[in-house]
């Protein structure tokens, strides 16, 4: 094992010139890319670059994960910046026969059913995922497997991250702040579900950005939404948070890291051939950053590491801040009225479960889950546990029967026939 300090990661960072010095730089920003913002221990492998590389390209080959693809649409936001969203919606009740009426197809196949005059089929539930920092609408691939044909379902790329455009205020030098996602959420909504009761997901700075919402729009919140899920999140106080390193090493990197994020954000080219240079380093950052478990499946691993080196170092850069200036609860009592899932890994060291106690506090009749051996990326890392616990959700507000089979928890990613 070899230990890097975050002192002397972020000193190298900020001083790189070259491809080896720009590559510790770029496994700088790794750190915070995984949710860190300091240096960690990395395991030294003993086979060779390019096997390792191969061996990148045979889990990414092997592992489906991802691939889920939904109707697509746009949203606008007040800046004009456009928000690529997904919807997934429920199979008609006549089956694989039926049209959107219901009424079976040309080949009369399907069971034919009749409306009664001026009666309308009721709006469905819509449950709308948001994903968190560095990540995209693919980090829900389990949950989105699993819920597929059961319930209506959102998932969206945040401004600057996935598919979705950068941010335009950002692009003309205006910073970009948790309300400012409140208010691009409130547009997903508008676009992709204006009507019917909501239930909100939200993980890490996705569950920032509901909390936002909440700020700025209690009326949503009161009129349409049915329930609401907090995963590996917190409404403040992450400025005091230690990634599990020592308070020194915290404090130092604290000191310098915004003048280090800003000087590599302007070089944008020269840290992601860094980042490039240093996979390896990069790969076992977002491990110790992701997952809390030593048993974690090596093609969930490359997922995750795929998901976040795709976020570019600018925007990396540009969105840090926010985190350390979020305070959001004060807006949690707009969820009082509804039922809540908290749900956290206890080895999370980017959102510490107590940060999701904190939450709970505020909200005391919320179910509050913390999974052992869990990580910050714990909806990829234990499928199993947070699906199961969001389809309790559904079921208890009536969006999904309770007969309903989400056996497989999402663990196949294999596309439907259609």
């Amino acid at each position: 094992m070899s230990e890097i300090s975050a002192g002397d990661a972020v000193t190298t960072a900020a001083t790189a010139v070259g491809w080896r010095r720009a590559g510790i730089a770029g496994a700088a920003i790794g750190v915070i890319a995984a949710g860190a913002a300091a240096g960690v221990a990395v395991e030294r492998l003993t086979v060779g670059r390019g096997m390792r590389r191969r061996a990148r390209l045979a889990l990414d080959a092997t592992g489906p994960y991802g691939s889920l693809r939904g109707l697509p649409g746009r949203a606008t936001a007040d800046d004009g910046t456009e928000l690529y969203y997904e919807v997934d919606e429920v199979e008609p009740a006549g089956g694989a026969g039926a049209d959107a009426d219901g009424a079976g197809d040309a080949t009369g196949t399907g069971p034919r059913r009749r409306r009664l005059f001026g009666r309308k089929d009721p709006v469905p539930v819509t449950v709308v995922f948001s994903h968190g920092y560095c990540l995209s609408q693919d980090s829900w691939h389990f949950q989105r497997a699993a819920l597929r044909g059961l319930v209506r379902t959102v998932h969206w790329d945040q401004r600057s991250h996935g598919r979705s455009e950068r941010g335009r205020a950002q692009a003309d030098g205006v910073t970009v702040g948790i309300d400012q996602l409140g208010r691009d959420l409130k547009a997903v909504i508008d676009a992709a579900a204006p009507e019917g009761r909501l239930v909100l997901v939200g993980h890490s700075m996705g569950g920032m950005t509901m909390m936002a919402l909440a700020d700025r729009y209690p009326g949503l919140i009161r009129d349409r939404v049915a329930a609401v899920a907090f995963v590996g999140t917190s409404s403040g106080k992450l400025g005091e948070v230690d990634f599990g390193l020592p308070v020194a090493g915290v404090n130092a990197v604290r000191r310098v890291l915004p003048g280090v994020l800003r000087a590599l954000g302007s070089q944008p080219e020269l840290v992601e051939r860094g980042r490039r240079a240093t996979a390896d380093l990069f790969a076992g950052l977002i491990k110790r950053y992701s997952f809390g478990s030593r048993d974690v499946d090596p093609v969930v691993e490359r997922f995750a590491e795929r998901l976040i080196e795709s976020t570019p170092i600018d925007v990396v850069a540009e969105f840090y801040p926010a985190f350390t200036e979020h305070d959001k609860s004060g807006a949690l009592p707009a969820f009082r009225d509804v039922p809540v899932l908290i749900l956290a890994g206890d080895k999370d060291l980017v959102t510490p479960s107590s940060h999701s106690e904190a939450i709970a506090d505020l909200l005391p009749d919320a179910e509050l889950v913390i999974v052992p051996d869990g990580g910050h990326l714990v909806m990829l890392e234990h499928p199993e546990t947070v699906t199961d616990r969001l389809a309790d959700l559904l079921v208890r507000v009536g969006a999904v029967p309770a007969t309903a089979n989400v056996g497989g928890h999402g663990s196949t990613a294999q596309q439907p026939d259609d």
